[in-house]
C-alpha cells in the first residue's frame, strides 16, 4: 500500500497538497508513505475516495498497480464521472446491475486473429476487476518484431468499463498509449464449461494511417483471480494457430480468422 501511495502522490503534485485536501496531518501520511504505519479504516476509505479508487484496489501488486496509473486510466474516469450524462447512465447501469457478478471478475487470456499479423492468433492479457460500485477492466498487447520475433515491436494498453446486462458482458476501452483508438466488445459466458470461456466479439476503428473500421471475434479464457501480474505478461505474444498452447475450445469459436471484418 505505501509504494502504491507514493505512486499516487507523483501523479497527483506534492504531498503537501495531497495532506490539505484529504485533511490528513503532513507528519501521520509520512509514515503512510513510508510503510511504519497503515491507515486506519476510516482513513483508508477518505484517501481512496479522493484518489478515485476502491480501498482494495490501494493494496494491488505495485507493479499491477502502476500499470494503471501510468496509463492516465484513473484519471480520465475522473473526468468522465464528472459529466452528467455520464452519471445518468452509470446511474441506471447500476440500478439494472446491482449483483456481485464475482464470477467474471479476474484474469483471463484474451484470443483474438491480429490485424498486423495475418493469419496468426493475438494472445493479449485481459483483467476484470471492481472499482467501487464499478466493474472496470484493462487489457495488454504485445506484438513481437517482423525482424527479429525475440523483441518487442508494438505495446498497447487499453482501460474501460464493464457493463453486465442480460448475461452479456458490454465493454468499452480506449487505448492509453497513443491514445488514438476506442473500441467496444459483447461477450457472452460459456456456461456449460468448467473452464470458463466467454466468446464475444470487438469492434472499433484501427490505429492505422487509414483508419479502418473493423470487427474480429474474441475468445476470453478465464486464468484466476486478482490483476495482471508479470507472469501473465510474459506469455503475451502472436501465435501460429496450430500452436498447442491455445485452447481448443478458443480456436473452434475462433475458427481460420476468414470472418474477420476490416474495411478499407
Amino acid at each position: 500500500m505505501a509504494a502504491n501511495l507514493r505512486t499516487l502522490c507523483e501523479q497527483h503534485g506534492s504531498v503537501a497538497a495531497v495532506c490539505r485536501k484529504i485533511n490528513v496531518n503532513r507528519q501521520q501520511f509520512n509514515k503512510y508513505l513510508s510503510g511504519a504505519h497503515v491507515p486506519s479504516p476510516a482513513n483508508l476509505r477518505i484517501i481512496a475516495n479522493y484518489f478515485g479508487l476502491s480501498v482494495p484496489m490501494l493494496f494491488a501488486e505495485p507493479e499491477e498497480f502502476r500499470t494503471l496509473v501510468e496509463g492516465n486510466f484513473f484519471h480520465a474516469m475522473a473526468t468522465a464521472r464528472q459529466l452528467p450524462e455520464f452519471s445518468r447512465f452509470v446511474s441506471d447501469m447500476i440500478v439494472e446491475n446491482n449483483a456481485d457478478h464475482n464470477d467474471i471478475v479476474g484474469v483471463y487470456d484474451r484470443y483474438q486473429f491480429s490485424s498486423i499479423y495475418k493469419g496468426f492468433v493475438l494472445r493479449s492479457a485481459f483483467c476484470i476487476y471492481r472499482n467501487r460500485e464499478f466493474l472496470q477492466h484493462y487489457y495488454v498487447e504485445r506484438f513481437p518484431s517482423f525482424d527479429d520475433p525475440k523483441k518487442t515491436e508494438y505495446v498497447f494498453k487499453y482501460y474501460g468499463f464493464c457493463f453486465p446486462v442480460a448475461d452479456r458482458l458490454f465493454t468499452a476501452d480506449f487505448e492509453g498509449i497513443q491514445s488514438n483508438e476506442m473500441t467496444f466488445g459483447v461477450y457472452a459466458q460459456v456456461k456449460r464449461n468448467a473452464k470458463r470461456f466467454m466468446f464475444g466479439i470487438s469492434s472499433g476503428i484501427a490505429a492505422t494511417v487509414f483508419r479502418q473500421p473493423y470487427s474480429t471475434k474474441v475468445a476470453l479464457h478465464y486464468r484466476g483471480p486478482g490483476l495482471l501480474r508479470r507472469e501473465h505478461l510474459k506469455e503475451l505474444t502472436v501465435m501460429d494457430r496450430n500452436d498447442p498452447s491455445i485452447p481448443r475450445e478458443a480456436l473452434q469459436y475462433l475458427g481460420d480468422g476468414s470472418d474477420m471484418i476490416q474495411m478499407s
